[in-house]
């Protein structure tokens, strides 16, 4: 472990000035966290990009939201194989022991994880392609839906589109757990899928009714 260095000293100098103002501020409520665990009303989703967080856009408080963070905020398909599904297991987590009531899942606009996706569907990206490359394997979850903007000519609103399809497909891949869709159908759990504007910090839902997104 000899390659493991101390924090960086701008990290450690923010994180006094939080102990100091944000914990100090708020002790109590902290301490009730730990005490009495945690019980989220929601499951958030979103992408790891450093742009996006859920806390702000929602203005959160710590214990409310149960996050999970990866490339272009997609869930895998329900495929219980014995390897390691970090996305998963924290559906699986936020459900069946947290008993969460919501599950949402966010995307964003200017996702790199998209664009890599676009560039190895026009077979620009080799490097993607490799079996050993992590983030093309995980963006063949949503692959498949570049046929339905392929034909956009509109660089720009093609990634839009295929960002909104990485929710989609998503919220379709929730729905082949078990778990998940039983307490769908029995009113328990409500599934939800967003789209921000970083640039304008806009934000879109999409209506299960027209089968578009729609400003918030």
């Amino acid at each position: 472990m000899d390659d493991v260095k101390p924090l960086p000293s701008y990290l450690v100098q923010r994180y006094h000035g939080w102990k100091a103002t944000g914990y100090a501020d708020n002790k109590a409520w902290y301490r009730h966290l730990a005490t009495e665990g945690q019980h989220p009303r929601a499951m958030v989703i979103s992408c790891c990009d450093s742009r996006v967080n859920a806390i702000s856009i929602f203005g959160a408080d710590q214990g409310e939201f149960f996050i999970h963070r990866n490339i272009a905020n997609l869930v895998p398909p329900f495929r219980p194989d014995g390897d390691y599904h970090g996305t998963s297991a924290a559906v699986e987590y936020a459900v069946d022991v947290l008993h969460v009531a919501h599950l949402i899942v966010l995307g964003h606009s200017n996702c790199g994880g998209v664009k890599g996706c676009i560039e190895m569907c026009r077979g620009n990206a080799p490097d993607l392609e490799e079996e050993t490359s992590f983030v093309g394997r995980w963006m063949d979850i949503l692959r498949p839906k570049y046929a339905l903007v392929a034909d956009e000519k509109d660089a720009a609103l093609q990634a839009q589109q295929l960002e909104k399809q990485a929710v989609l497909v998503s919220l379709e891949n929730l729905l082949t757990f078990p778990f998940v869709s039983e307490k769908v159908k029995g009113g328990g759990l409500t599934l939800h899928g967003l789209w921000t504007d970083i640039g304008d910090g806009g934000l879109e839902f999409f209506n299960p009714h027209t089968k578009a997104f729609q400003i918030v």
